[in-house]
């Protein structure tokens, strides 16, 4: 690893060994950053689609696929077995363009948006609450044909991401988890000015709005970059359009954006305990140290609540939404996790 980045302890787990997972390091991962490119990863052996996702690509490629929640905007890249991707809050899946670009040579990328975030279009009446963001998901997989996946989450979808191995373990090939809530840190303290500004119909206005019409103000120590991102470019010029436009949208839009907000305010992982610890999924975990959002404490308690934890890497002057800055870094934990099990790409 580099010096910026240090390992926990790992508990050996039945199938993937810490020997093992350590020695791709040397090998696979390096394969990886060896590869990796402007439009994705080189594979000799697959079709690869290079195209750089820029927010046209991004537009260009998002499908809708129906349910009963809703009609679920998501984006696909590659093919083979199925990895899905959770975004944060108030992003989307084009959270994920550069670990996608980076990832399609080895699975069929998924990146879905939320109900109430993004482009998806909420059904009458539906729940945004993370129980109901997890029974969508597993709608959205059937309706895609996709029995298992490798999840790859961060921010509060992190937290989904842990509702759906707790609920409905056999969907959950692995997981990659980022900085998110924990049992003992849902919601965190950060987030309840957002909470509360929703209940009164003025979150999506008074913040979004203003940081979508200045992104000098955005990119600030007073907006969602100063507060999320490490680097003072981000989010860019199109990733500020790509997340916010859609919420801003409409009254609708900006009533379901202020009904995922909300039920955020109560703890969705309450008593999520005793169903991490049985799970056998293999689980890793890479946290951003710089992050102002969630408590430092999240990772370790995460490597010990797991049943199947690989450990945690750290990544120094990385703050929450680092997914989005560092794609090579989720490219090469996901095939590192991805290989452990033994699908070489």
């Amino acid at each position: 690893m580099s010096g910026e980045t240090s390992i926990s302890a790992m508990r050996p787990a039945p199938g993937i060994t810490r020997r093992r997972f350590l020695a791709l390091s040397a090998g696979a991962l390096a394969g990886v950053c060896a590869g990796s490119y402007a439009g994705g990863i080189r594979s000799p052996s697959r079709h690869v689609d290079t195209a750089v996702m820029d927010a046209a690509r991004f537009h260009a490629l998002r499908r809708y696929t129906h349910t009963a929640f809703g009609r679920i905007a998501h984006v696909e890249r590659g093919s083979g077995p199925a990895a899905l991707f959770l975004h944060g809050f108030p992003l989307n899946g084009f959270q994920w363009r550069g670990a996608l670009d980076r990832l399609a040579a080895y699975r069929r990328c998924i990146a879905p948006d939320f109900l109430g975030l993004g482009y998806t279009e909420v059904a009458d009446g539906q729940s945004c609450a993370p129980q109901a963001q997890v029974a969508m998901l597993v709608a959205l997989l059937d309706a895609l044909g996709v029995e298992r996946a490798d999840v790859v989450a961060n921010d509060s979808g992190g937290a989904i991401a842990q509702l759906l191995l707790a609920h409905h373990p056999e969907r959950v090939r692995s997981l990659l988890l980022t900085n998110c809530d924990t049992e003992l840190d849902c919601p965190p303290p950060a987030l309840l000015p957002v909470i509360a500004l929703a209940k009164q119909g003025r979150f999506v206005d008074d913040w979004l709005g203003t940081w979508r019409h200045d992104h000098a103000l955005a990119r600030s120590a007073a907006g969602i970059g100063g507060m999320c991102y490490a680097n003072p470019a981000h989010p860019t010029d199109e990733a500020i359009e790509t997340y916010f436009a859609p919420l801003l949208a409409s009254r609708r839009s900006r009533d379901c954006t202020h009904a995922y907000a909300v039920a955020l305010e109560r703890n969705a992982l309450a008593g999520i305990g005793p169903a991490l610890a049985r799970s056998r999924a293999p689980v890793r975990i890479v946290w951003g140290d710089a992050d102002t959002i969630f408590s430092a404490d999240n990772a370790g308690f995460l490597d010990r609540a797991f049943g199947h934890s690989l450990g945690v890497r750290h990544l120094k002057n990385s703050k929450l939404f680092w997914p989005e800055e560092r794609p090579d870094v989720i490219a090469e934990e996901a095939h590192r996790l991805w290989t452990t099990q033994g699908d070489q790409a």
